[in-house]
């Protein structure tokens, strides 16, 4: 057994990702951050609920374009991964050049995007119908980029338009080609998951993905995709537009951060309980299987 420490090349919020030569080894940590910043808690099984669901609709979604997935298994990966804390919470990746901007689709009006219509009928831009009340949901998906923000920053909501513009700026002659595609694979991931996931029980509201381009330019699928830390996840029989609904993700531990002021961004045990409970029922409803 080799005990070659490796070190992470890049270190995110919950990710770690290792170099591998021709590859990428992206390991999903056990870590927790809400409103970006990590959380002193550890939420166990969390990491391998990210990649799972990840490789779940990577494979139910290759026929609409190739994803970066090249294995979840740590037999394919070097040895230093084949130790409990990287078995079930890893992928080995393609290489590629993240391209510049977050891919996020909404279906149904929640979080800042009702603020937002709250103010002025609008989110990000988009004008919406009039009458809508929280978490209805819009007439069709909307597509609402943003740029990609340093760690301790936040993202900053970008227009279609402006989508081009950024991404003129670092591929010239090609900014609107990306930001076309960009918009059409987003919205049709999300309509083919979203419908998938309808029929188990859950409304995915929104989402984001991520996407690079690969060794010949051709756009694909990176990052994660459709977990609950980059969706909001509903259960559909507990759906009643009018207020904010239920989810299966971090807005529970979201929710007891901002009704508790003195947290010092740790959760109590019963609530890092209950949101691992939340991940892994969502998990099992999505896959038919349990982890």
């Amino acid at each position: 057994m080799s005990t070659t420490e490796l070190k992470p090349v890049k270190e995110g919020k919950v990710r770690e990702i290792y170099d591998n030569g021709d590859s990428l080894i992206m390991v999903a940590t056990d870590r927790i951050s809400c409103f970006d910043v990590i959380l002193n808690n550890v939420v166990t099984k969390k990491g391998t609920v990210l990649t799972q669901m990840s490789k779940f609709w990577f494979d139910y979604t290759s026929d609409i374009l190739p994803n970066h997935m090249i294995s979840v298994d740590v037999n394919d990966m070097p040895e230093f991964f084949r130790q409990p804390r990287f078995d079930g919470n890893s992928m080995m990746c393609r290489k590629l050049e993240m391209l510049p901007v977050e891919c996020i689709v909404r279906g149904y009006i929640t979080g800042s995007g009702w603020k937002s219509y709250q103010e002025n009928g609008t989110v990000c831009g988009i004008k919406l119908p009039a009458g809508l009340i929280e978490s209805d949901k819009l007439p069709e998906p909307i597509y609402t980029p943003s740029t990609k923000a340093e760690i301790g920053d936040h993202d900053e909501n970008i227009s279609y338009e402006q989508s081009i513009a950024h991404l003129e700026k670092y591929y010239p002659g090609k900014g609107e080609e990306y930001a076309r595609k960009l918009r059409d694979y987003s919205i049709a991931l999300y309509r083919k998951c979203a419908d998938y996931a309808l029929s188990k029980g859950i409304i995915i509201a929104d989402t984001k993905f991520e996407f690079g381009l690969d060794e010949d330019g051709n756009i694909v699928v990176g990052d994660e995709m459709l977990t609950p830390d980059s969706s909001r996840f509903w259960p559909a029989d507990k759906y009643e537009p009018g207020h904010g609904q239920p989810s299966f993700d971090k807005q529970f531990a979201r929710d007891w951060l901002k009704s508790n002021k003195d947290h010092n961004w740790t959760l109590p045990q019963d609530v890092v309980d209950k949101t691992i409970a939340i991940y892994l029922e969502g998990y099992k409803l999505l896959t038919g299987k349990e982890l």
